[in-house]
């Protein structure tokens, strides 16, 4: 179940729309039927408060933040293999075998884009993942800026 506040703010289509004309989003897009996105003022306020931003997004929301935000460190978390992306998807056994697909269609587009990304994470174990991830986040204060 998702809160309202918590993990999502949940806005009507119309309002969102207007969000995205005002170019008040970093980032946005359509996943099954729902819209989701990144309000850009919140993320752009978390540097200058000397703050770090993590946001989990999709591929088009990545080439998205890229362009407004070349500076912006790109992380892609890739499953350990086809196989078991195709066996995760059909174990959680909640959604029909065509959204299963059409999922699987839009992961091959993600993974062959991977070489966009700053730095690619299998996610063969959950912890070894995280923790690899919390590194990156420990020493995103490179010297590049980055």
């Amino acid at each position: 179940m998702r809160t309202d506040g918590v993990e999502y703010y949940f806005i009507d289509r119309m309002r969102f729309a207007e969000l995205v004309a005002a170019g008040e989003m970093l980032e946005w897009d359509e996943h099954f039927g729902n819209l989701y996105g990144t309000r850009r003022a919140p993320v752009e306020a978390h540097p200058a408060a000397g703050d770090q931003t993590l946001l989990e997004i999709e591929l088009h929301g990545a080439r998205q933040v890229r362009a407004a935000m070349p500076q912006a460190y790109l992380v892609f978390l890739r499953p350990p293999s086809w196989a078991e992306l195709t066996r995760r998807l059909g174990a959680r056994g909640s959604e029909a075998p065509e959204l299963v697909a059409e999922r699987l269609a839009r992961a091959r587009l993600e993974m062959a884009a991977e070489d966009e990304f700053d730095a690619v994470i299998v996610n063969d174990d959950v912890e070894r993942a995280a923790a690899e991830l919390v590194g990156l986040l420990e020493s995103a204060c490179r010297p590049d800026g980055r």
